[in-house]
């Protein structure tokens, strides 16, 4: 076999393993097994209740929503006249989905400058603060997963309008979100070591 045929197959096999990092846990609809293969998320989310009072299912099901755990999530891509590139939906990023600006926010009010999007200690810290901030300004607990994720999707300005009101397919996704919550929260219970 030649140098540059064998190089080609390590680059690919290196190449099929790196991916870990980003790639989403194999059972979604299972706490247990999400704790049990990524042992880094659930000590991040514990870290996060402790500091901000987020329950660990209430952070799970928010995430899942957002993200499906995946690190680098993006919003899809716009297209004009259905094939040109304009663009993605928003700057959503990451495991929480946090645009750019709200970011920035909690970097500057955490001083938090490295933090980053990919980074599950970081995106947990990030929603705890937005979630304790939410319950703050509008009164929403951070157990209700249902309303901070209403809260979440369209800002709090957003949600204090009631702007998720004319938003049937929104309503139904918060519901799921606080369905998959409690779903989460009894899941957690039965696998506690």
């Amino acid at each position: 076999m030649s140098r540059l045929l064998r190089a080609a197959v390590l680059l690919l096999l290196l190449a099929s393993c790196g991916g870990g990092r980003f790639s989403a846990p194999r059972d979604l609809d299972n706490a247990c097994s999400i704790v049990r293969e990524r042992p880094q998320y659930y000590r991040a989310m514990k870290a996060t209740e402790r500091k901000w009072g987020v329950p660990v299912h209430v952070q799970m099901a928010t995430i899942h929503q957002e993200s499906k755990f995946i690190g680098n999530a993006r919003t899809p891509h716009r297209f004009a006249l259905g094939i040109i590139p304009m663009g993605r939906q928003s700057s959503a990023y990451g495991y929480s989905q946090a645009l750019d600006g709200t970011w920035e926010e909690y970097q500057v009010a955490q001083r938090k400058r490295s933090a980053k999007r990919d980074r599950i200690q970081d995106a947990t810290d990030f929603m705890g603060w937005y979630f304790h901030e939410t319950e703050a300004r509008l009164g929403i607990s951070r157990t209700d997963a249902r309303n901070q994720y209403l809260a979440y999707h369209e800002g709090r300005t957003g949600y204090a309008n009631g702007s998720y009101r004319a938003k049937s397919w929104l309503m139904d996704v918060a519901d799921k979100v606080g369905s998959r919550s409690e779903m989460y929260r009894q899941q957690l219970q039965s696998c506690r070591r």
